[in-house]
């Protein structure tokens, strides 16, 4: 035979980190530039919404301005508000937002791999849990505020009930989609009910449950903040009913911003807990 047919190709290992590298690079070029695009699209937003407010194009009596939102802001860092310091009423928020969120992953995760598990258990409860969710969890609040008073149970409660179904959802789901042959092979090395459920199925079900995670908490802080505006001491969603009664569209703005900090702030806790617990998942194409 000829050398031609016995030779094999040889890989050029030095052209693999060049790839890496370009794509590295390519990747970073692109985090930038939606990065710019991101701001550029916020401070034409603002732009405009402030522009056509001072050309009175749009009542700046009911949309307010970017200006006296961020005055309003500085206000109450600097000086607090009619219900004290801004860091308190924020803390008090998150705090309910906070205790709801935990009750209501808690309870749904438990409940969720429970009756993923168990069959009769799904047949039994199933139904119930259907009319429950087809109930307007908001308009659980005022019953709530009669149950529990003013405090911070009757908020607790409804951010409970908001959590609950989406992550009780998902964990169910994610229990009923576990690789049964996984489930197999460890009955047969002799793994009790017990250890199937937590070697395997709550490990294979805990990316379904992250996904619900951060949605849910979002569902937290709206049940605290509604819970709020209804009745309470004290909190964000107090500031908004009071603003709301004065007039003042820039305070009610003031606090939508606050919130939409905490509420980012949260999603990338959240996003950053996940990428340490799944750091084997790939994060894009390789392609």
């Amino acid at each position: 035979m000829s050398p031609e047919v016995l030779s094999t190709p040889v890989v050029d290992t030095a052209k693999v980190p060049d790839r890496a590298r370009t794509r590295a690079q390519a990747a970073r070029r692109r985090k930038a530039l939606v990065t710019v695009a991101r701001v550029l699209l916020l401070v034409a937003v603002l732009g405009l919404w402030e522009g056509l407010s001072r050309a009175k194009v749009i009542d700046p009596f009911n949309f307010s301005m970017p200006s006296k939102i961020w005055d309003q802001i500085w206000t109450w860092v600097t000086h607090g508000t009619a219900l004290g310091s801004l860091g308190e009423q924020i803390w008090y928020t998150l705090y309910e937002a906070l205790l709801g969120w935990v009750i209501g992953v808690v309870a749904g995760v438990l409940l969720g791999i429970a009756l993923g598990r168990i069959t009769l258990l799904a047949e039994v409860l199933g139904p119930y849990i259907k009319v429950l969710n087809s109930i307007p969890r908001i308009v659980l609040a005022p019953i709530f505020l009669i149950w529990f008073g003013l405090g911070p149970s009757s908020k607790v409660a409804s951010a409970v009930v908001l959590v609950f179904f989406p992550v009780f959802f998902n964990a169910f789901q994610g229990a009923r989609e576990v690789d049964r042959n996984l489930v197999a092979n460890a009955r047969i090395l002799g793994a009790s009910d017990r250890r199937v459920t937590l070697q395997v199925v709550i490990p294979s079900a805990t990316s379904w449950i992250f996904t619900s995670l951060h949605v849910s908490f979002g569902f937290a802080l709206i049940g605290a903040i509604v819970g709020e505006y209804i009745g309470a001491t004290k909190g964000i969603g107090l500031l908004v009913a009071q603003s709301q009664n004065t007039f003042n569209a820039a305070g009610v703005y003031a606090a939508m911003v606050i919130l939409a900090v905490v509420a980012l702030v949260a999603e990338g806790l959240l996003t950053f807990a996940e990428r340490r617990i799944f750091r084997w998942k790939p994060t894009g194409s390789d392609s």
